[in-house]
């Protein structure tokens, strides 16, 4: 799509650092310099300000990555697009069908209302928690490293989202301020909210993650 739209040497297209690095990738076989923007906390997808903020003269796109079943401020971005002249460029999640997303949508609420110690997902407009994604605060420690390993241990599998945000990795490393980005990368843990999840198997969650909230108090 970029190199359709003529997007190439000497261009620079802005792009997120916390997901996949094919995004970035893509931006350079077309022969352009990817710039890195930070995210909105509660979507986890490109903060409008901070593409704003990312652009230069030589901008020619913005790609945005809806991320978790959540949607990127498209509205935002779409006017942003036309004040400075950019094609923006959408990268969507597989959809599922409408009864697999309402029953995941049974099991996020159910663990909204249960879970301790940790920050539940904004659920926001619309979104199908293709992924159940909390924030395990660090306290100056790795204290989502430590949680997952526990949760893990008592037989509920977890996974951390995105391991290392692009800017970080040696192949794009940049020098540039992505305070959110960082947070949500060092923070966030996947929990299963799979629509296949039985009753029991949501309860061994809450369980498992409400008697760990020991690791999130403040240490003194």
């Amino acid at each position: 799509m970029l190199r359709a739209a003529g997007v190439g040497v000497g261009d620079e297209v802005v792009v997120p650092a916390f997901g996949n690095v094919e995004v970035a990738e893509a931006v350079t076989l077309a022969g352009a310099l990817p710039v890195f923007a930070d995210i909105d906390p509660q979507t986890y997808c490109l903060d409008p300000h901070a593409v704003e903020a990312a652009t230069s003269a030589r901008t020619a796109a913005v790609v945005v990555v809806h991320r978790f079943g959540r949607h990127a401020d498209i509205g935002q971005l779409h006017a942003l697009g036309q004040r400075h002249g950019l094609l923006i460029l959408e990268q969507g999640e597989s959809e599922a069908p409408y009864d697999e997303i309402a029953q995941r949508r049974e099991r996020a609420a159910y663990l909204d209302a249960k879970l301790k110690g940790v920050r539940t997902p904004d659920g926001g407009d619309g979104h199908t928690y293709q992924q159940y994604v909390v924030r395990v605060p660090g306290n100056g420690r790795p204290d989502r490293d430590a949680f997952a390993r526990a949760v893990r241990a008592k037989g509920v599998e977890c996974r951390v989202p995105v391991k290392t945000p692009v800017h970080r990795l040696p192949e794009f490393r940049r020098y540039v301020s992505l305070p959110q980005t960082e947070l949500a990368a060092d923070e966030t843990l996947a929990l299963p909210v799979d629509a296949s999840l039985t009753k029991r198997e949501m309860q061994r969650i809450v369980s498992a993650c409400n008697a760990l909230g020991g690791l999130l108090q403040p240490a003194f």
